[in-house]
């Protein structure tokens, strides 16, 4: 096996390819990205038996072959070298990589004990890159970082016909966002549970293209498998088991108290009064007369408070929020405004966002955050 790539081709398709590999996989080849170089494109596969990635890209290919070789180093390499073609030959058991004067030696995994990888399932629908990777991100910080609960990691998608609904919570917040999209299959309706880090790992890198397809298998199909691709890429994830709660119903109907806020600010004054307590510890906030009071700490320890105006609709509120989640929805409602409606100071709030501070609240996002106890 001989060919010659761009570095940025190689570096491209690596990265995406190696984000599949397991830091500790059941069995050595696992550690490894396989180049398949055949006809005029080199194919780079790798995979943890849950999430399986592929890349593609044209090559001048010298001499076609198949090859194992471990999968971190190789993408630190490919990192590492000038913008300059590099030559990825095979001898013997080794593999010689070779940019201008720059030459690295490679060990092999042995290729034949190398699984499998799933196939993509066929495709379900398509949707513009860019508005793929802000509703997942919108929605993926509400995911929970405890795999001793695995269905609170995931996001769960549900496609009703052209609207696809993202939805991720961990208890203490929930994000819900709808995007159009274009199905293949007319009437098509199903759901699917992924893991986050890894829809949001996919969407986050495959911006580079225009459209994303997402692929789901079947319910009838026995490997629940879903699927995204854009240029030169592609990837496989197994569907997480269990069944994602039920969460309509929390998005309350009646609003007592409605804050119109300006996103910059108030995202600065909550981080700075939040410094003189754990990240942990209520931030209190008091509605009232078109202002916003923010509080932390108390008795002998450090404390902070800030003030800012705002636009209240309603009844002044007081209520606490965990800083670090209340600061995570003032940045993912992505707009310069943002509202807050209120249904009491124990009940969740909603925040969505408003371009401007009296132009139309944007109901395709909605940020909902549980309020915290605090010793008054």
């Amino acid at each position: 096996m001989k060919f010659t790539v761009d570095q940025g081709a190689l570096t491209d398709g690596v990265n995406w390819v190696s984000r599949s590999l397991s830091t500790r996989p059941i069995k050595t080849e696992l550690l490894g990205i396989v180049i398949d170089a055949t006809g005029d494109e080199v194919i780079l596969s790798g995979s943890d038996l849950e999430t399986s990635s592929k890349s593609f890209f044209k090559a001048d290919i010298a001499q076609p072959g198949k090859v194992l070789v471990p999968g971190k180093l190789l993408a630190e390499i490919s990192r590492s070298l000038p913008n300059k073609p590099i030559t990825i030959t095979l001898d013997g058991s080794r593999v010689l990589v070779t940019s201008g004067s720059a030459k690295f030696t490679l060990p092999t995994l042995s290729i034949s004990e190398y699984p499998n990888l799933p196939e993509l399932p066929e495709t379900t629908g398509v949707v513009a890159s860019d508005v793929f990777a802000t509703a997942v991100a919108q929605v993926a910080i509400a995911a929970g970082r405890d795999d001793s609960l695995p269905t609170l990691t995931g996001v769960h998608i549900e496609i009703n016909e052209e609207t696809v609904t993202l939805a991720a919570t961990d208890r203490y917040r929930l994000a819900v966002r709808e995007f159009n999209w274009q199905p293949t299959t007319p009437g098509l309706s199903t759901t699917s549970l992924l893991r986050g880090r890894t829809i949001a790992d996919a969407a986050k890198s495959l911006t580079g293209s225009k459209n994303v397809s997402l692929s789901f298998a079947p319910a009838t199909s026995n490997d629940r498998l879903a699927g995204f691709s854009g240029e030169g890429k592609s990837m496989t994830s197994r569907m997480l088991d269990g069944t994602f709660p039920p969460y309509r119903h929390l998005l309350p109907q009646e609003v007592t108290t409605t804050a119109i806020v300006e996103v910059a600010p108030f995202l600065d004054s909550v981080r700075r009064v939040a410094l003189v307590t754990d990240k942990t510890v209520p931030l209190r906030l008091e509605f009232a007369n078109n202002s916003v009071s923010l509080e932390a700490g108390a008795g002998e320890e450090a404390q902070a408070t800030e003030a800012i105006e705002i636009l209240l609709n309603g009844e002044a509120i007081s209520i606490a929020f965990n800083p670090v989640f209340l600061a995570d929805g003032l940045q993912a409602v992505g707009t310069s405004f943002v509202q807050i409606s209120f249904t009491g100071s124990n009940k969740p709030a909603i925040l969505m966002g408003k371009s401007e501070r009296d132009g139309k609240v944007i109901e395709n996002y909605r940020y909902l955050l549980m309020p915290m106890r605090y010793a008054s």
